[in-house]
């Protein structure tokens, strides 16, 4: 199960939209992002970068003098095990308490309302189809 803490998702985000990147521009990106948290220093996150290396979680490609890293898990996949291991631990295994709290506790806008709707119609239509 892939278990990023909070410094290693940051870190994932940005290769996930940007992929493979060096160790320099991943931490330019994260501090354009955190302006207002506070700059984050290049050998924070280098040392992020390489445990994640050393925990599975990124792939290096050394080939080069400067190191480039990228997410040796999809987003997808990671998301999955996240809310999975969310759903359970906190949540007790309701899928239907996880997504009240979600959508109680934020802004949401029409067209991920019209997008939950539509997922819902399908997830409808395929049970329709099991039974």
């Amino acid at each position: 199960m892939i278990k990023p803490t909070e410094a290693e998702l940051e870190v994932l985000q940005i290769l996930w939209k940007y992929g493979p990147s060096n160790v320099r521009f991943v931490n330019e990106a994260i501090n354009q992002n955190r302006a207002a948290e506070g700059e984050v220093g290049y050998t924070t996150t280098l040392k992020v970068m390489q445990i994640m290396f050393e925990k599975g979680i990124l792939k290096r490609d050394d080939s080069a003098r400067t190191h480039v890293y990228q997410a040796a898990f999809s987003e997808e996949s990671t998301q999955k095990s996240l809310v999975d291991k969310l759903l359970d631990t906190a949540f007790g295994g309701s899928a239907l308490k996880l997504v009240m709290q979600a959508l109680g506790n934020r802004k949401t806008s029409q067209k991920e309302l019209q997008e939950i709707k539509n997922l819902l119609n399908k997830i409808e239509q395929e049970k329709g189809g099991e039974q």
